[in-house]
Formats: C-alpha cells, sequence, structure tokens
C-alpha cells in the first residue's frame, strides 16, 4: 500500500512538473525589460523568450514577433531551447513508462518487472529535470552578469523573467517526483518478497536409541 501511494504522489508531481516545463517553454518572459532608470514611466515593456520577443505598451497593447532566425539567436537562448523540448519530449516518454508499470495497471503482469519498470520512469524524470535545470541555470546567470556590467548599456540591460522561475518550479517537482518513484522499488520489491514467505520442512529428531523418530515418515 506504501509503495502504491509513493508512486501516486510521484506521478502526480512529475505530471505537474512536465506541465510546467511546457509552459515554461512556451511562455516569452525569459527575459524583460529592466527598471533601473529613476523615471519608472516606461512606454514600453520588452519581453525576450525561446521562441518570439513581445512588446507590451504602457497602454495594454501588446506586439509579439517570431524569431526569424535560430541561429541569429544568441547561444543560451539556442541552447534553452533545444535542452527545454528535450525536456519535454522526456518527461512525456517517462510518463508512458511509468504508467505502463504502475501498479494500477494491468500492462505488466510480474509485479517484480512493474516495480523496476517505475523506478526506470522515475530516472528518466530525473533525467529530464536535469535537462530543464541546466538552460534555466545558464540564462540566469547570463543576465545577471549582464545587469552588473557596466558596459552594458542600460537599455539592453534585462532582468529574470517570469518563465525562469515557472521552470525551477518545475525542476522542483520532476526531482521530487521522480526521487519518489524510485524509492517506491525497494518498498515494491519488499512487498513482493513478503507475500511469498519461506517454507521449511521439519527437522528430524533422533531418538534415545539413536534411530530417527519414525512419525517423519509416512
Amino acid at each position: 500500500m506504501l509503495a502504491a501511494c509513493l508512486e501516486f504522489l510521484g506521478l502526480a508531481l512529475c505530471v505537474s512538473g512536465s506541465l510546467l516545463v511546457m509552459v515554461s517553454c512556451g511562455m516569452p518572459m525569459w527575459k524583460v525589460t529592466a527598471f533601473i532608470d529613476s523615471n519608472i514611466v516606461i512606454a514600453q515593456t520588452i519581453w525576450d523568450g525561446l521562441w518570439m520577443s513581445c512588446v507590451v505598451q504602457s497602454t495594454g497593447q501588446m506586439q509579439c514577433k517570431l524569431h526569424d532566425s535560430v541561429l541569429a539567436l544568441s547561444s543560451d537562448l539556442q541552447t534553452a531551447r533545444a535542452l527545454t523540448v528535450v525536456a519535454a519530449v522526456v518527461g512525456v516518454a517517462a510518463l508512458t513508462v511509468t504508467v505502463t508499470g504502475a501498479q494500477c495497471t494491468n500492462c505488466i503482469k510480474d509485479e517484480d518487472l512493474k516495480a523496476r519498470v517505475v523506478h526506470a520512469g522515475g530516472v528518466l524524470y530525473v533525467l529530464s529535470a536535469l535537462l530543464m535545470l541546466v538552460p534555466l541555470c545558464w540564462m540566469a546567470n547570463n543576465i545577471i552578469v549582464d545587469f552588473h556590467d557596466p558596459l552594458v548599456p542600460s537599455s539592453q540591460k534585462r532582468e529574470i523573467g517570469a518563465a525562469i522561475y515557472v521552470g525551477w518550479a518545475a525542476t522542483a517537482l520532476l526531482l521530487l517526483g521522480g526521487v519518489l518513484l524510485c524509492t517506491s522499488l525497494s518498498r515494491a520489491l519488499r512487498g513482493v518478497r513478503g507475500a511469498y514467505p519461506l517454507k521449511y520442512n521439519p527437522t528430524k529428531t533422533i531418538s534415545a536409541t539413536g534411530d530417527f523418530d519414525n512419525k517423519h515418515y509416512v
């Protein structure tokens, strides 16, 4: 029962994390305009995302444009685009593997094999989290370095956008859920071994005359 609860909780966390990975990948708010001037009245706000750039006017109007060329993007945006897509694909593959070996399904009959399949799904979820964590940390580091660089003009300075925070939340959910799925393996194996207790044959006793007791024979 405990293994099934760990599987359900881990799967719920991982599915939520995978959905947040997709949301973060599609959000245009990876880099946002930094408000560092004395005048806080800004006519427009610029959002830079993996797939598009948006300009939000002070009147509330927003115009977005897709990136014309992948090669024209900076190296961190190119890497983030590739790794986030791979992380989302690995998350979908991990969901398929985990559901196949879950205790609530009958795709696999062998309980031992089902536990190992769920463990493999947990490892895939952890891999998805690591793939997502690399571009997030790289992008955040570049934003912070450029922000404190005096050679970068104020108009080109950016701040960490909401998409990066959503990605960090997704990474935390994927890591926690993947660890729970991996932990459920040992619980499930204990349950399988406990369902088949070992049986021992009664030992033969020796009578006072030195012969084996005849009551153990048919």
